[in-house]
């Protein structure tokens, strides 16, 4: 039996977010450093990234979708180039300054930096459309409601897991200390550096 679109868009969003990668790296990093809702907020731009693919392939945008292709070089090395830029400061980064509590400023700056991370693997759109043709969904310009109920569900799944993420890190926040936040950051940095690395050599 088939599931109902929403239900459909909830289970893909949470598959596509879990594999742990710079993303889920950060969000770790940004809940031990500055607490679950930073860690959480982290997340969500990616969910809200997620989104905005999804939608694209669910409403049968192919002159977007193809833009986004034709052009996946030069958007993916500014994505390396960000990843290198937010690897190389979170290596330096100094566990004290995590003590201050979250502001407006970090928790924009928090979503913007997964949300444009997340759009710099244009890719992402063609998954969708596979998925979504799979699923009959996309086909039919008329059906805008089931669409639309996948694509709310592609959100929630995902921001499903940055809760469930953000949310079990924070647990074991109060036994990091500044030393272990140091290490913390170096490794999650290095991680972060490669990455970026790697998908600068892959647009090249």
């Amino acid at each position: 039996m088939q599931l109902p679109p929403l239900l459909n868009g909830i289970a893909l969003g949470f598959a596509i977010a879990a594999p742990v990668g710079p993303i889920g790296l950060l969000c770790i990093r940004r809940t031990l450093a500055e607490g679950r809702f930073i860690g959480l907020i982290t997340g969500l731009g990616a969910a809200t990234a997620d989104a905005l693919y999804g939608a694209i392939a669910a409403f049968g945008l192919t002159s977007l979708s193809q833009f986004l292709v034709s052009h996946q070089a030069p958007v993916r090395l500014f994505g390396g180039v960000f990843l290198c830029y937010l690897g190389l400061r979170t290596i330096v980064a100094q566990p004290h300054a995590a003590a201050a509590g979250p502001t407006s400023r970090s928790s924009s700056s928090a979503f913007g930096s997964t949300f444009l991370l997340t759009l710099t693997n244009p890719l992402t759109v063609l998954s969708f459309a596979a998925v979504f043709a799979g699923l009959g969904i996309g086909e039919r310009t008329a059906d805008y409601l089931s669409a639309s109920l996948l694509v709310a569900g592609v959100f929630i799944g995902s921001a499903l897991w940055w809760f469930l993420l953000s949310g079990a890190v924070s647990l074991f926040r109060s036994r990091f200390n500044n030393t272990a936040m140091r290490w913390v950051n170096r490794v999650s940095g290095s991680i972060i550096l490669i990455f970026g690395v790697s998908a600068i050599i892959a647009a090249i």
